[in-house]
């Protein structure tokens, strides 16, 4: 079995080292691992910092450019490149747990014969040792399922199925640098489900210029994909048993993109009356406090 690890990198060239002392310590496992960087065009040492690493038998390593096109367009080049059995992206802020490829390969093992199966979901942790999240309800369910029904919270680890994870792509609109995993995660829960392991896998320790803090600023600077993936939970999705709170969450994010947008159609192809209600209810004031924080 090999898996392939991607990591889209800007400026990290200080993180980095903690990433590749963890995949290092799994090499011990006799799994295949093969570490994919994208450095979206970084002006630190990064590739100095990747050329002293060292490979051994079972981790190789292979460093790529691109002049920064984001982090998404790094990915979508890193899962055309990749080989592996399985996929697992690893941002440069993130680390595997010491066991995390034994525990990934009895997964494999376990579920390998599964149909329909894209993703093998396991815990996050932070660096004291908490859960990112709850733990999962479900084996088996969609990424969508996972947070608007069954009441999950905080980042998961997914590792992919690499023939399916190769079917699909992180969509952007009109040269946009970023959208949310969740969008591509949702168009892949139509045909298919994942299989949830209360097992951690992967540290986390958000940095102060990562995605998460600047959340504002991402949604500012590319609102386009955020209202399509919005847009696309009321137009696409069967609402049916989602929790009014996230229902509302949706409502809430949705009219701030179509004001961020400056869409007026606000309820073309928009799905239940409920639905429809909420956004004409919430809308106007919803849209005037999109402006003053604009403002």
């Amino acid at each position: 079995m090999k898996i392939s690890v991607l990591t889209p990198t800007y400026n990290r060239a200080s993180l980095l080292k903690n990433l590749y002392n963890s995949l290092v310590k799994n090499s011990k496992y006799g799994i295949e691992i093969e570490w994919l960087i994208m450095d979206d065009g970084s002006v630190d040492d990064t590739k100095t910092i990747i050329e002293g690493f060292e490979e051994n038998d079972n981790l190789e390593i292979r460093y790529f450019y691109q002049e920064n096109q984001g982090k998404m367009v790094a990915i979508n080049k890193l899962v055309d490149i990749a080989t592996g059995d399985l996929i697992v992206d690893c941002d440069s802020d993130d680390y595997f747990t010491h066991d995390a490829f034994k525990i990934i390969g009895q997964a494999y093992e376990e579920n390998k014969d599964e149909k329909n199966i894209y993703a093998l979901c396991f815990l996050k942790y932070d660096q004291d040792g908490n859960n990112i999240g709850n733990e999962f309800k479900e084996k088996k369910t969609t990424m969508f399922d996972l947070y608007f029904k069954e009441g999950e919270t905080g980042e998961k680890a997914l590792v992919f199925f690499s023939d399916i994870r190769k079917k699909y792509k992180h969509e952007l609109e009109n040269n946009e640098k970023f959208v949310t995993e969740a969008r591509m995660y949702h168009k892949m829960d139509e045909k298919y489900k994942m299989i949830c392991i209360n097992k951690e896998i992967m540290i986390c320790e958000y940095q102060k210029d990562g995605y998460t803090k600047n959340i504002m600023k991402q949604f500012k600077e590319n609102p386009k994909g955020y209202f399509k993936y919005f847009q696309e939970i009321l137009t696409k999705h069967n609402m049916k048993g989602v929790t009014f709170k996230k229902r509302l969450y949706v409502i809430k994010h949705y009219i701030l993109f179509t004001t961020l947008t400056k869409n007026k159609r606000i309820l073309k192809g928009v799905k239940g009356l409920f639905n429809k209600f909420l956004i004409i209810l919430l809308y106007i004031p919803g849209s005037f406090m999109t402006n003053i924080s604009l403002k």
